[in-house]
């Protein structure tokens, strides 16, 4: 395997974990520049990261003789024009979530960098946490059945910068900051092939004097029939609280990513330690996060960008996927505002279809098994219809 020599742009929380995880587990991927809209901030990161480089041209930062990667972690505002910068220079770019600001404009990245042909990764990390990639192994070798429903719940107190909160910079609040990790989470236990087709969404403002709404819920009905929906807040207190569930006709799993880790501390609030992103105190109960970049995926999510790229193979997260979870994104907003169920619009679609859910019959007696159970003598209980007539009766035999 080679080596891959970084450009970094943006020197933010999330330029600040990309740059660690380079640093720490493959370590042979570098960060040999960093690009900052600050000198001082450049020089200081630079010196504490152990970069080569620090500039705050972008452009210079991207065409710099010594990287092949630009790995992009600035303000959604300034994704499109660091893409097409980074495709023009023939680098493969990694592209912070979400995409865009809308499906337009990840529509117009996606085919800068097709156009381009160079290598593109959406850097969409709570899909690679240890937890969410085992569970989605599970779900595709079928242990839990076919999936019918999907829940993905994110809510924090709200972002650490200020752009984060400018409507026009970010392209919306909540659902944009934090609805784009939860549809593709519910995506990829749904399978990418099981088309997103409609949306409904309640959005509001409640807490922050911003125009961006604070609050959101959405379902997200699947082609398959199966439904999604997801949670996100900026006026949760106490952390940051991921959460996913998916149920299947065989099976049930339930995950928490955070703010529940088995590893509790309580402290007056001495020494005063970084406890983990969001937390709200570093006093009284805690609970820290033992390998807070791998528990939040990064570690996993830069292992298959850069072994895809040597490998000649597209990521398991792409530029396409981004783009479909832009789409589904606006679909929301346009059904908060209308209160109507809104279509998932997408100028194209890729995944090869699914189809509906079903179940093959089992009968008994020449009726249709609708439910069995052990009973507490241990005899079976089965309610079973029967299809001549409709209707519905119990029977129970030995078990």
């Amino acid at each position: 395997m080679k080596s891959h020599k970084v450009t970094m742009l943006g020197t933010g929380l999330i330029g600040l974990f990309y740059t660690l995880t380079l640093h720490g587990q493959r370590n042979r991927d570098r960060v040999e520049v960093i690009y900052s809209r600050t000198q001082e901030r450049a020089d200081k990161f630079a010196q504490d990261l152990g970069v080569p480089h620090a500039v705050t041209d972008m452009k210079a930062a991207i065409e710099h003789p010594d990287t092949d990667t630009v790995v992009i972690g600035l303000p959604n505002h300034l994704h499109e024009e660091a893409v097409k910068l980074a495709a023009e220079a023939g680098k493969a770019v990694l592209l912070t979530k979400p995409l865009a600001r809308n499906a337009e404009e990840a529509w117009r990245i996606l085919q800068t960098v097709e156009k381009a042909g160079v290598f593109a990764g959406y850097l969409e990390d709570l899909v690679y946490t240890p937890k969410a990639i085992k569970a989605i192994k599970a779900v595709q070798s079928g242990q839990i059945g076919t999936p019918t429903w999907a829940r993905s719940r994110e809510t924090h107190p709200g972002p650490h910068s200020a752009w984060f909160w400018d409507a026009n910079q970010a392209g919306g609040g909540a659902i944009i900051d934090l609805g784009c990790h939860c549809i593709e989470i519910m995506r990829c236990y749904m399978g990418k092939d099981n088309r997103p087709v409609e949306v409904m969404c309640w959005k509001d403002t409640l807490v922050h004097p911003i125009e961006a709404e604070d609050n959101a819920i959405a379902l997200i009905k699947f082609e398959s029939g199966a439904i999604g929906q997801f949670e996100v807040s900026w006026t949760f207190r106490g952390g940051m609280d991921l959460r996913d569930e998916v149920a299947g006709t065989e099976g049930t799993i339930w995950l928490n990513h955070f703010l529940r880790t088995g590893f509790e501390v309580f402290t007056t609030g001495a020494g005063s330690e970084y406890v983990a992103e969001k937390a709200e105190t570093n006093a009284g109960w805690l609970f820290p996060v033992g390998d807070e970049l791998s528990e939040l995926g990064y570690v996993d999510m830069f292992t298959d960008m850069f072994n895809a790229m040597d490998e000649g193979r597209e990521p398991h997260e792409t530029f396409y996927d981004g783009y479909v979870v832009n789409a589904v994104m606006d679909a929301c907003y346009r059904s908060a505002a209308s209160k109507q169920w809104a279509p998932v619009e997408l100028k194209e679609w890729r995944g090869k279809g699914v189809p509906r859910i079903q179940r093959e019959e089992e009968l008994y007696e020449g009726k249709v098994i609708i439910k069995q159970e052990k009973m507490p003598d241990g005899r079976l209980k089965m309610i079973l219809k029967d299809k001549q007539t409709g209707d519905f009766s119990d029977v129970v035999v030995d078990g």
